[in-house]
C-alpha cells in the first residue's frame, strides 16, 4: 500500500465519502434500564440480575441520568432535542444478547440536526454534521477460548447506557476521520458523561467508508470498519481501505457492503461479515418503555449549566493565557491535562510552566506508563520548581534533578534543594575565583581561544559546572569566563 498521505493524490479522480458511528458509553452509576452498578470491570457476570439478563417477564425502567446525558451532549453538538421521543427493540440473535433484542431508539431518536467544527489538514474549520443521537443499552462481551473449543460470556456489561452518535458523510480524510473523532471525544469528557478510554471500549467508532469518481453523484458502497481501539490505528485503517477499494473499482471489480476489521500485526483490513440491513432488525415501539418528554424549560437549564467545552477552553488558552494554539491543542486534548495546567498557572505564570508540562511531564508520564492522577508532582509543586528556576535559585541541571526526585518521593521541591544542597552558586566573586583559576591550569586552552578557537569556551564552561558540582549559573560562568579571556 502507498503512504498515507499521498492516497488521493496518487488517485486525483476519486473522492472519498465517511461517515462515523461512536458508541459512547455514560459514566452512570446504575444501568440503563435496572439498578445494577455500573461497573464493567467487577469479576464476571457479578452486575447482573434479571432484567439485564433478560428474564422473561421482568420490566425495564428508565434512568433519568441517562436522558440528562443525552440532552447536555445534544445541546453541546449544536443537535435540535426532540420534545419526544421513543425507544425501540431492534432484534439479532447473538450470545452476548441476552433478550435477542437491543432496546434502542429508532425512528424518533432524542437528539437530531447537529453538527461539530472540525479543522482540517489545510487549517480551515469545516462542520461535520450530525445526523442523530440516540439512547440505547450495550450488549454483554463474549470471551473466545480456541485452544479449548469454548466461548463464554460475560453479561456485566448487558445494560451499560449508551449514546450512539452517527455523522452524515460528511469526512473526506483518515485525517479529518481522527480530528472528529478527537473533538467528540473531548466534548463528552468535558461534559463529564463519558471516561473517553478507547481501550476498553468506553468510546468506540465504527466507521463507514466509501469510494466514489469526483463526476458520481451518488455514494458508493460503503464498508464498515469496526473494533478499532485507538486513533492511530483508525487513521491507518481508513488509508488502507480507501486504497483498497479504488484499487478493485480501478480492475474492474465491486465493492461489496460488508463490516471489516484491522489487523493491526499485518496492517491490512479482513472480513468480518456482510453488513445487515435495517429491515433485518425487524424494529417496532418497545411496549414496556414509556415516551421521553423533554420540556423547553429542562432544556434551558441544561444549556446554562453546561460546562466550558473545549472549543472556548482552546480559545481562552491563546487570548488570555498567552499559549500557542499548538500549545493549547495538545493540552485540551486530554481534559485532566488541561486541568493540571490551569492549576498549576493559579501559583505561577511562569513562560516555561507551559514547556516543563508539554516535554517533561507529559515525557514522563510515558515512559513510566502512569496517569496524571498516579504522579507525585503536583500542580503546585511544579509552579514551585518552574519559579525557583526562574529565580535563579537553581539552574537547569538542578531543576531536572529536583523533578526527578519528587516524582520518585512526593517530597516538595523548595525541600529538596536545602536537602541535596542545589542552590545555585550565584556569586559573580565566588565563581570569578574558581574561573580565574581554571584559566591558569589551562594555558594551551587560554591561547587557543585567544587565537579564535571559540569552541573551547564549551570546554571552560564543563570544567566549571564540574568544579561548582553542577550548582553553577552557566549563563554568569560563560559572563565572567569571557571577561577573562578578553584581558
Amino acid at each position: 500500500m502507498s503512504e498515507p498521505l499521498a492516497i488521493l493524490t496518487q488517485y486525483p479522480d476519486y473522492v472519498v465519502d465517511i461517515g462515523i458511528e461512536v458508541h459512547v458509553q455514560l459514566q452512570t452509576q446504575s444501568k440503563i434500564f435496572c439498578s445494577c452498578p455500573n461497573r464493567v470491570e467487577q469479576p464476571q457476570n457479578s452486575q447482573i440480575c434479571q432484567i439485564c439478563a433478560g428474564y422473561p417477564g421482568v420490566l425495564p425502567v428508565l434512568n433519568r441520568q441517562v436522558a440528562h446525558a443525552a440532552v447536555a451532549v445534544g445541546l453541546a453538538t449544536n443537535c435540535q432535542i426532540a420534545p419526544v421521543s421513543t425507544f425501540a427493540r431492534k432484534h439479532y440473535f447473538y450470545p452476548d444478547l441476552p433478550k435477542n433484542y437491543q432496546i434502542t431508539q429508532h425512528r424518533e431518536p432524542i437528539c437530531e440536526h447537529g453538527k461539530i467544527q472540525i479543522k482540517t489538514e489545510t487549517g480551515e474549520s469545516r462542520d461535520i454534521r450530525l445526523m442523530r443521537i440516540h439512547i440505547e443499552e450495550d450488549a454483554g462481551k463474549n470471551i473466545h477460548a480456541p485452544a479449548q473449543n469454548i466461548s463464554l460470556v460475560n453479561l456485566n456489561r448487558t445494560g451499560t447506557p449508551l449514546l450512539e452518535i452517527v455523522t452524515q458523510p460528511d469526512i473526506h480524510s483518515a485525517e479529518e476521520a481522527k480530528q472528529y473523532l478527537k473533538t467528540l471525544r473531548g466534548i463528552v469528557q468535558a461534559l463529564g458523561v463519558c471516561s473517553g478510554n478507547m481501550e476498553d471500549g468506553a468510546f468506540r467508532a465504527d466507521t463507514n467508508i466509501s469510494v466514489r469518481k469526483k463526476s458520481a453523484t451518488e455514494l458508493g458502497i460503503r464498508c464498515e470498519l469496526k473494533n478499532i481501539n485507538s486513533f492511530k490505528f483508525i487513521g491507518d485503517a481508513v488509508d488502507y481501505e480507501i486504497e483498497r477499494q479504488i484499487k478493485l473499482l480501478e480492475k474492474g471489480g465491486v465493492v461489496r457492503q460488508e463490516t471489516r476489521l484491522w489487523d493491526s500485526k499485518n496492517r491490512k483490513t479482513i472480513v468480518m461479515r456482510s453488513k445487515e440491513e435495517a429491515a433485518d432488525y425487524r424494529y417496532f415501539q418497545d411496549p414496556d418503555l414509556p415516551l421521553i418528554e423533554i420540556s423547553p424549560e429542562f432544556m434551558q437549564q441544561t444549556q446554562r449549566n453546561l460546562p466550558e467545552l473545549p472549543a472556548a477552553r482552546l480559545t481562552r488558552f491563546v487570548t488570555k493565557l498567552g499559549l500557542t494554539e499548538y500549545e493549547a491543542e495538545v493540552l485540551i486534548e486530554e481534559p485532566a491535562v488541561a486541568d493540571y495546567f490551569e492549576a498549576a498557572y493559579v501559583h505561577s505564570q511562569s513562560k516555561q510552566l507551559i514547556n516543563w508540562i508539554l516535554r517533561d511531564l507529559l515525557g514522563y508520564l510515558k515512559e513510566a506508563k502512569i496517569s496524571l492522577a498516579e504522579c507525585r508532582l503536583t500542580p503546585q509543586y511544579l509552579a514551585e520548581l518552574v519559579d525557583l528556576l526562574d529565580q535563579g535559585v537553581i539552574n537547569n541541571h538542578a531543576a531536572k534533578t529536583i523533578f526527578e526526585q519528587v516524582m520518585a518521593t512526593g517530597t516538595a521541591p523548595q525541600v529538596l534543594v536545602e536537602q541535596l544542597g542545589l542552590k545555585q552558586i550565584g556569586s559573580a566573586d565566588e565563581l570569578a575565583a574558581l574561573a580565574q583559576a581554571l584559566l591558569a591550569e589551562n594555558p594551551q586552552n587560554v591561547a587557543d581561544y585567544r587565537a579564535g578557537k571559540t569552541r573551547v569556551m564549551g570546554f571552560f564552561v564543563g570544567q566549571m559546572m564540574q568544579r561548582t558540582q553542577g550548582r553553577g549559573n552557566p549563563q554568569l560562568i560563560q559572563q565572567i569566563l569571557q571577561k577573562l579571556l578578553a584581558e
